[in-house]
């Protein structure tokens, strides 16, 4: 079932990075929440092909709306979308409904404290690092810590009392406990100093805890304990795929609300994310129209009303990037510049800035007319033009070594590919190893036609080349009386410099420009089209230099091998028999032996 226009706009609008996406019914229930890498290309899929399964086909079928969130890792992706699955308990999402939450790893605050993986918070029980989005990634962050650390694993409740009558284990025989719990063994403070240790880790950075690997491994290697430092440098590897700490899930977090906003001249778009023990749970756009000269902050706080009667929300900790005049006495703001605090509010401008390009991609959509203006205005700009470069053109020659020399002019028209007018070239008297001349050569020809057939001349011509092929073109058009009435540049393909007449330094253009875009599309095209003529007419002059050098063998004979075998390597490896079968025996014994006789040499 074909999705609908205004759906399918939505998709190709969608942004290419990482985030959740939720389908929503004709009814607007949520049906499915997803997570994606790329949320374009991921969402995409859904509609472009046909589905091997049932369930799919009738999700997709049922799709009417869709909305997005942003996020900065596909870990994030996953944090948030187990978040959404559990609110709203989508029909589609079977192998979520068992509320699955992530592990984490704990830290008991008992006497000589265990550290063990769990998918259970007992806040009361000690203190916990994570959640990991990766089961392997929290169980490798396990094995290293007791692979380093002689740590209890039993669940004994340890007293001075049960230290008196305990028996030493086979976790002491095989040294992976120092017996804390036998009276004399290891004291109290030892073991905490590996807690502490312990503690310094889980609660690092992914870099904090390479840098302690990578130290741990020069130790054993000056140790010359090498099967141990490999042992650990395999742990290393692993760790390195994982990052230990997400920047959407932060203990220290605790409950807070976010909203993030950016504007566009008189509209303004707010992202609201609620956190919930570190988690984000929702996630909440609004556009609003300025009538006035409100301020972003004012804006803001109109937001934060807006949500609070929506969801029967009591705001108390929110961060913003500017406090707004918020009357409610039991709220506080805050305004982080590093952190975690500030790692949301990041994420949560990201969501807004993500609806602020989405508004003005539907802009442009439903007036094209002013998505080109503004790409011919940046050209206009980047390149110093006197005039809008609605008609641009670009030269690329082709040749191998010398032979069959051509060259190809594209043409853009409105900054987009006008191919009903491209035109090929084939060198007459230029020499087929002088580029520089092959290009005047063809830049006369191309203009002095056009001038002479009363046809429109470009705004700007495009040189696939550096400052010699760009000098050539300017001397062509000076030779025809048309320099400084036809802007001209060139284009060097090593680090994509733009240089201009009489001046030696190039321009670097921003790589993301829309500019640059166009000029290398327009380079990348003439040099396709060029390449393609340019096979074209080599294989047919290899072709026709063999078959021409069989003596008593005319064009007719030579058409009839062709259309009847394809290629010359046919020809060749036929019998006498095929040859006779298509031309006849006299024509066809003259061609076989003069392949055997090649084949002999």
């Amino acid at each position: 079932m074909a999705a609908n226009d205004a759906l399918m706009e939505k998709v190709r609008a969608l942004p290419e990075q990482p985030g959740v996406y939720v389908y929503y019914n004709a009814a607007g229930k949520v049906i499915y929440v997803g997570k994606a890498v790329n949320l374009r290309r991921r969402v995409a899929s859904y509609f472009n092909r046909d589905h091997d399964t049932l369930k799919t086909s009738r999700l997709v079928a049922n799709i009417a709306d869709l909305e997005y969130h942003l996020v900065n890792t596909e870990n994030d992706a996953l944090i948030l979308e187990n978040s959404l699955i559990k609110r709203h308990k989508p029909h589609y999402n079977i192998l979520l409904k068992d509320d699955k939450s992530y592990p984490w790893i704990c830290v008991t605050n008992e006497a000589y404290p265990r550290v063990f993986l769990t998918h259970n918070y007992v806040k009361r029980l000690g203190k916990y690092y994570g959640p990991y989005t990766n089961r392997t990634s929290a169980r490798t962050v396990l094995k290293l810590i007791t692979d380093l650390y002689p740590i209890r694993s039993c669940k004994l409740t340890i007293t001075p009392k049960s230290q008196l009558t305990a028996r030493l284990c086979l976790e002491y025989h095989l040294k992976r406990c120092r017996g804390c719990c036998v009276k004399g063994m290891i004291s109290e403070e030892e073991y905490n100093g590996y807690i502490d240790q312990i503690k310094q880790i889980l609660g690092g950075h992914t870099s904090q805890l390479l840098a302690f690997l990578r130290g741990e491994m020069t130790k054993l290697a000056e140790q010359l304990k090498f099967e141990q430092a490999h042992a650990l440098k395999m742990i290393y590897q692993q760790v390195e795929k994982y990052q230990s700490r997400s920047s959407v899930v932060s203990q220290t977090v605790g409950t807070i609300d976010v909203f993030g906003a950016v504007e566009n001249d008189n509209d303004v778009f707010v992202n609201y994310l609620h956190i919930s023990d570190g988690v984000i749970v929702s996630s909440y756009n609004l556009h609003y129209k300025r009538s006035l000269d409100e301020d972003l902050p004012e804006v803001v706080a109109h937001a934060m009303l807006e949500v609070a009667e929506k969801f029967d929300v009591r705001f108390k900790g929110v961060v913003v990037e500017t406090a707004p005049n918020y009357v409610a006495d039991d709220t506080f703001f805050i305004i982080p510049k590093r952190g975690d605090k500030r790692k949301l509010l990041d994420i949560s401008l990201k969501n807004a800035n993500g609806q602020l390009a989405d508004y003005l991609n539907n802009l442009e959509k439903f007036n094209p007319e002013q998505r080109t203006m503004k790409t011919l205005k940046r050209l206009q700009q980047d390149f110093s033009l006197t005039e809008l470069p609605r008609h641009i053109e670009c030269f690329d020659n082709s040749n191998t070594q010398g032979s069959n020399p051509v060259a190809s002019c594209v043409v853009f028209r409105n900054a987009k590919p006008s191919k009903a007018d491209y035109r090929h070239f084939i060198i007459k008297e230029s020499d087929g190893h002088d580029d520089y001349a092959k290009m005047r050569e063809v830049v006369i020809r191309r203009y002095s036609r056009l001038v002479e057939e009363g046809g429109e001349l470009p705004q700007l011509i495009v040189v696939d080349g550096g400052k010699g092929q760009l000098n050539a073109a300017v001397e062509a058009l000076e030779s025809i009386n048309l320099r400084g009435k036809i802007a001209v540049i060139g284009i060097a393909k090593r680090l994509e410099e733009i240089y201009f007449p009489g001046d030696s330094f190039p321009l670097y253009i921003d790589k993301n420009s829309e500019s640059l875009r166009v000029i290398q599309h327009l380079r990348d095209e003439a040099h396709r089209f060029g390449i393609t003529h340019h096979r074209k007419r080599r294989g047919k002059s290899q072709t026709a230099s063999q078959l021409d050098q069989i003596k008593g063998v005319g064009e007719k004979t030579r058409t009839a091998l062709l259309s009847h075998f394809k290629s010359v390597k046919r020809i060749r490896e036929a019998s006498l028999e095929e040859l006779t079968a298509a031309i006849g025996q006299s024509k066809a014994q003259l061609v076989y032996d003069f392949f055997a006789v090649g084949e002999r040499k």
